[in-house]
């Protein structure tokens, strides 16, 4: 039973999935290396990522559960701008629902002014040196 329940719920997340998955991998050139679409995919399935999509764009967050707090962390956005400014309320929304008391960002130096706008504000700056 549980492996029916995992495949209609594969079944489900993929067709939203490949209609997205244009912007997931756009975004996913800027996370380092991290993670590859199917590392995506089936975190999705797993439910330990969450897809958020429009007509024009998508989101996928992930509950980060800290010893403090519990934050909605957004891990990828693409598309176009005013689409993911329009899920934003729905995720939000979500999130608090799941006891998260935060949301976090991180993305290239593009976002800060756009989202300063919606109210975001810059706490750190993330860089990377490879070793």
């Amino acid at each position: 039973m549980v492996e029916e329940a995992f495949k209609a719920r594969a079944d489900l997340v993929a067709k939203d999935f490949v209609r997205c998955q244009k912007w997931i991998e756009d975004a996913l050139k800027y996370s380092n290396g991290t993670y590859s679409t199917n590392d995506v995919f089936y975190a999705i399935i797993e439910d330990s990522m969450q897809l958020w999509s429009g007509d024009q764009g998508c989101i996928v967050t992930q509950i980060v559960a800290y010893p403090q707090k519990k934050v909605l962390y957004i891990f990828l956005a693409g598309g176009k701008m005013e689409q993911l400014f329009d899920l934003e309320s729905e995720i939000t929304s979500w999130a608090i629902k799941q006891g998260c008391q935060a949301t976090e960002f991180s993305g290239r130096k593009g976002w800060l002014k756009p989202l300063t706008k919606k109210g975001w504000h810059h706490t750190s700056v993330t860089m990377i040196k490879e070793i």
